[in-house]
């Protein structure tokens, strides 16, 4: 029942697990160069989504009790209907073949990306008139590909957040849309003993990747970590294409 893989696919898995836990608690954007990753790891592009989901779970745990307190919650709200309804749009497309899902979402974050950058540059620092298109986007993202994170990073960018509050309000909000998803990978069979003890496995990695994220955005002037959100949502929405 223990996961039969060879010595470079525990250790990619290894790396993986660590890299999100440094994503969920300091380096937004991180986290999605996992996904390809995963799909090294496992060998299967539909299946490496369950094995990755109860990973990303236990590293939202970790950063939903280390910036608990940062947390601009009120930001959240008025995603919420937009967001249940990208997800159910996201559970009736799982049957897609997974190259056209990964498509449209990184056609949907590179759209909303340009936005963003056009914005900046002009010195427009509104906030965006209408939460539809993030949340919609952002819920089918999640749940196709869990590949939410791009969308969300340009959403709470556009909210002039603190670095503290924006890693806490993705932290919140990664949690429990993660927590809704598990019941939808479940009804698709995603989930294996054999994924789940592997994920059990990585555990003390995500541990060690939480305490280093966490250190490494403490580290950050606000600028600099602006600017690699930026860069690293661009690049992975770049790999949503490979």
């Amino acid at each position: 029942m223990f996961p039969h893989l060879a010595v470079w696919q525990w250790l990619l898995g290894a790396f993986c697990a660590l890299a999100v836990g440094i994503a969920k608690t300091g380096v937004p954007g991180l986290g999605i160069l996992v996904v390809p990753l995963m799909v090294l790891t496992v060998g299967d592009a539909r299946f490496s989504a369950g094995w990755l989901l109860p990973m990303l779970c236990t590293a939202d745990i970790f950063a939903v009790i280390l910036w608990r307190r940062h947390a601009a919650a009120s930001k959240l709200f008025s995603l919420a209907p937009w967001v249940a309804a990208g997800m159910i749009l996201g559970a009736a497309a799982l049957a897609l073949p997974e190259s056209i899902l990964r498509t449209i979402v990184g056609a949907i974050v590179l759209l909303m990306m340009f936005a963003y950058l056009y914005r900046r540059r002009r010195g427009d620092e509104r906030i965006p008139a209408h939460p539809a298109p993030f949340g919609v986007a952002a819920g089918f993202a999640t749940t196709v590909a869990n590949a939410a994170g791009p969308v969300m990073n340009l959403y709470l960018l556009g909210k002039r957040l603190t670095k503290e509050e924006f890693v806490a309000t993705g932290a919140w909000f990664f949690f429990l849309i993660n927590l809704t998803k598990l019941p939808i990978y479940a009804g698709h069979g995603l989930f294996s003993r054999t994924s789940l003890l592997f994920d059990a496995a990585m555990v003390p990695m995500i541990v060690v990747g939480a305490a280093a994220g966490r250190w490494l955005v403490n580290q950050m002037s606000p600028r600099i970590f602006e600017v690699l959100v930026i860069v690293l949502t661009f690049i992975s929405t770049l790999l949503l294409f490979v």
